[in-house]
């Protein structure tokens, strides 16, 4: 059966939506931010190539990754031709790499930042 789904969008809730972490994704991650800031929901959409993000506030609550809440996983997978050039300008961006590419016994090359 064939639906139509064609593709998801990662939604991080943020305590500091624009100065920190939109920031961070534009300075160190190549993506370009939308902001709707003055709408009833406000958000902001990063860009880059075929991948959006959307950012919206945690309104003061703290923001906890998969990893501490559920003891392992990710937040989000992003997809890519060439897991090695990838790591590579995130390393000459001084992105920090908290592992680096491996292949994984459920044969993926993935690293994580």
């Amino acid at each position: 059966m064939n639906n139509g789904l064609l593709m998801s969008h990662c939604v991080f809730p943020t305590p500091d939506i624009i100065l920190r972490t939109a920031k961070f994704y534009e300075q160190n991650l190549g993506f370009q931010a939308v902001h709707y800031l003055d709408t009833v929901e406000p958000h902001i959409c990063l860009y880059r190539d075929a991948t959006e993000i959307i950012l919206t506030k945690s309104n003061g609550q703290a923001v906890l990754p998969n990893r501490k809440l559920y003891g392992y996983g990710y937040d989000a997978y992003f997809i890519t031709e060439n897991q090695t050039q990838l790591q590579q300008e995130f390393n000459d961006l001084n992105v920090k790499i908290i592992r680096p590419l491996i292949d994984t016994d459920y044969n993926n090359k993935e690293f994580v930042i």
